[in-house]
């Protein structure tokens, strides 16, 4: 079964760091393009950057752009998002997600299960 598992979520707070990671299971990343989705409570899942599978291309929604940074190692089959200067309105349940087009629209294949991102003070 081909999953996506996400970590390095929890809680911090505002003005703080995360760095999340997200591995593949049954398959490996560099066959894909990646994106990293958050859902807060009572809001609908949005895009926050994607990756292409290559790395040469990357995009931000502009609530994250200038603080967090997507990134890949194919080598180690893993993508990351470093998330600086978080702020209370990044709370939310953050997912990954393969697929085979870079794109802050939810047209991905593979989901993993999310991790859970807390700022707070």
């Amino acid at each position: 079964q081909l999953q996506l598992v996400e970590s390095g979520g929890g809680l911090v707070q505002p003005g703080g760091s995360l760095r999340l990671s997200c591995a593949p299971s049954g398959f490996t990343l560099d066959d894909y393009s990646i994106g990293w989705f958050r859902q807060a409570p009572g809001k609908e899942r949005e895009g926050v950057s994607c990756i292409t599978k290559s790395g040469g291309f990357t995009d931000y929604a502009e609530s994250v752009k200038g603080r967090f940074t997507i990134s890949r190692d194919n080598a180690k089959n893993v993508v990351y998002l470093q998330m600086n200067s978080l702020q209370p309105e990044d709370t939310g349940v953050y997912y990954c997600a393969a697929g085979w087009v870079a794109s802050m629209n939810a047209n991905y294949v593979h989901w993993g299960q999310g991790t859970q991102v807390t700022v707070s003070s």
